[in-house]
């Protein structure tokens, strides 16, 4: 409980500094004004807010449900092949002129294609070697084709525009977003909690979590169709933030030990702090714009994998 009101507790600061912070600060007592900053906070900074937390949080968790299935550290939602799939569907939908709902189901229809194939691909007894090479293969195709949309685009607009979301970002972002992503990454959230259970008994072996009453096909579905909502609503509104699954997981860990069911609910409350804080800080950078949070995020993850890199090194010597 000293944890849990710890974490609530920082998610809570997190989030009121992402409605305060920008290049434009807005004091509290301003929130519910009928003036330009309340417009300011109805419209953007609280949709941003809120997009901020449930993204940060599913990437979080997915990362760590993904890492206790797969029993890899190096695991997250780009492995699989679910985020670049999204993100092939709202390329086109770029590429079509379409927006809003339209590019949203483009999105969604691109990460239930991957989740399917990556089942089919798998095949239910293949376990968690046969998902990651899998999903390394959809992940890979899926790349491919998004690099050969971009040089089809019909002109440097359309190039730029697919780029830009490419990278991800929180900006303009409106409560109708929110209301579109909000359903599909919570009922993926549900998904992706039940497999608690079932990722402690995979730490002793499949044979014995087979023991234990855990189905491996049933298991796999599960973090694929969790996975599959949850990433699949996080990229149609925000594009691909990589990282964040990957990153927070680890830190979670050193906190709460090793047992999977222990860092989902964490992981989601770290994922959340994190994308919160690397939102807010995007928005101060000098100038008429600001840096995309994918951006950010990548510059986070370069120094983790440092990190990373150099406790393995410490391990071995």
């Amino acid at each position: 409980m000293p944890r849990f009101a710890l974490l609530s507790g920082l998610l809570l600061s997190c989030f009121l500094l992402s409605l305060v912070a920008g290049k434009l600060w807005i004091a509290p007592h301003l929130w519910l004004s009928d003036s330009p900053m309340g417009w300011i906070m109805a419209e953007l900074r609280l949709p941003r807010a809120l997009l901020g937390l449930g993204v940060g949080g599913v990437l979080g968790l997915s990362g760590a449900v993904l890492q206790g299935y797969l029993r890899n550290p190096l695991a997250d939602p780009t492995v699989v092949g679910v985020s670049s799939s999204a993100a092939l569907g709202g390329v086109i939908a770029i590429l079509l002129g379409l927006s809003g709902l339209p590019m949203f189901g483009l999105a969604m229809l691109g990460a239930g294609a991957s989740v399917g194939l990556l089942v089919m691909l798998a095949g239910r007894g293949g376990g968690p070697l046969a998902f990651i090479l899998a999903g390394m293969v959809l992940a890979t195709l899926s790349g491919a084709l998004t690099a050969l949309i971009i040089s089809l685009a019909p002109n440097p607009f359309a190039t730029s525009e697919i780029i830009a979301w490419l990278m991800g970002a929180l900006t303009d972002r409106t409560m109708d977003d929110l209301s579109r992503a909000a359903p599909f990454m919570a009922a993926g959230s549900l998904i992706l909690m039940s497999t608690g259970r079932a990722l402690d008994a995979l730490t002793l072996g499949e044979e014995a979590a087979k023991s234990l009453g855990v189905h491996p096909g049933r298991l796999q579905l599960q973090v694929a169709v969790g996975t599959g909502l949850a990433i699949g609503a996080s990229v149609a509104v925000t594009g691909v933030v990589g990282f964040v699954g990957l990153i927070v997981p680890h830190f979670v860990r050193l906190w709460v030990g090793e047992r999977p069911s222990a860092t989902l609910v964490p992981s989601f409350f770290g994922g959340a702090v994190l994308t919160l804080v690397a939102d807010s800080i995007v928005r101060l950078t000098p100038g008429p714009g600001e840096v995309r949070l994918g951006i950010a995020m990548a510059a986070i993850g370069a120094p983790f994998f440092l990190l990373l890199l150099a406790r393995l090194r410490r391990g071995v010597a």
